[in-house]
């Protein structure tokens, strides 16, 4: 079941354009022709377009080549992990041509969600390339965190670092507000779709991410806490202080906030949001890996020659796992408030 969510780069040129419907990947929804467009420096990101939209498409995806490969490393290293290859399509998700009609992938990690279709955006790649993350994201949870409030707030977080809050319009937490501000600090609604659990997400890393905590710090421990894991538990985690006082403190801090809650930033995190995306890959994995480690061992409360083991083991080399991990049923594309894609809302 897919998921949808509401500087030019030196090096070789990109491949010349083609017509490789044939060979193209399958994508979630599109079945037109599928151009190849070209394939970013590293070879890591390949682009394709839909032809019959014309020269403003075509722009899109020849810049979303341009842009990958910065993409992909910042991704890299909020995940501490590195990514495998995946390819994209520039086209009218949702028969939108301004980035409102959101992106879609398949599965929840690289070997089934690497074909990624993205809302065409005239005369804003900014936007295509924020889609792009939104997406990419996802495949770096690696099955964990897929149609779940916190897993959709981390990829939309991704998304308004790396893309350059470029979706601002797709904010969710003033509509949180304006509901009543229900707690999904120590809950995690299992949807994607529902903007008041999406809102307090959003929110919530923003008051994290002022505090010095950054996405490369938040990523690995909401990856390690999977599914069923909360906020509160994630505050813990970073903090060390009980998960109880999670959502009290954020309360408050909503409150006393001067201007209240107008955009899913409400707190400024976007002024420092990570301090690793400018690591090699390699680097930012083993930092994620070691940090991950340390996070889990003080939350369980083990001893410090526990503690040096298990770092130890983290710094080792790693294998990748070969299984497929997919996105549940009624997990669904990202989208703008007030869209629909279409498909039912699972019960919380």
């Amino acid at each position: 079941m897919s998921h949808r969510i509401k500087p030019p780069h030196a090096g070789k040129k990109p491949t010349p354009i083609q017509n490789e419907s044939a060979g193209a990947p399958a994508w979630p929804s599109y079945t037109g022709t599928s151009e190849l467009v070209g394939t970013s420096p590293s070879g890591r990101v390949t682009v394709y377009v839909d032809p019959s939209l014309g020269a403003q498409a075509l722009q899109n995806a020849k810049d979303l080549v341009n842009d990958a490969d910065r993409i992909v490393t910042a991704n890299d290293g909020i995940f501490g992990t590195t990514g495998g290859p995946v390819s994209a399509i520039v086209f009218a998700l949702g028969g939108a041509t301004d980035g409102t009609g959101g992106a879609d992938h398949n599965g929840c990690d690289y070997t089934t969600g690497n074909a990624i279709e993205v809302d065409a955006s005239y005369g804003n790649s900014a936007r295509v390339s924020a889609l792009f993350e939104a997406e990419l994201s996802e495949c770096s949870m690696n099955g964990n965190l897929c149609g779940e409030s916190t897993g959709e707030a981390l990829s939309r977080w991704c998304a308004a670092v790396i893309g350059n809050n470029a979706l601002a319009d797709f904010a969710t937490a003033p509509q949180w507000v304006s509901d009543g501000m229900a707690n999904w600090v120590d809950k995690t609604e299992d949807t994607d779709q529902d903007g008041d659990s999406i809102g307090c997400g959003m929110a919530f890393l923003s008051w994290l991410i002022s505090q010095g905590y950054g996405l490369e710090k938040i990523a690995p421990v909401m990856v390690n806490l999977g599914d069923s894991g909360t906020l509160a538990e994630l505050y813990e985690n970073l903090t060390g202080n009980a998960a109880t006082t999670a959502w009290p403190n954020f309360e408050a801090a909503i409150q006393n906030l001067p201007n209240g809650v107008t955009s899913d930033d409400p707190f400024g995190g976007l002024a420092n949001p990570t301090q690793m995306t400018h690591l090699a890959p390699r680097s930012a994995e083993l930092v994620g890996r070691v940090m991950a480690s340390m996070m889990a061992d003080l939350a369980a409360g083990r001893q410090p020659e526990q503690i040096a083991a298990n770092i130890r083991a983290a710094m080792a080399p790693v294998s990748r796992p070969t299984g497929t991990a997919v996105c549940r049923p009624g997990s669904k594309r990202l989208l703008p408030p007030g869209k629909s894609s279409g498909r039912s809302k699972r019960s919380a």
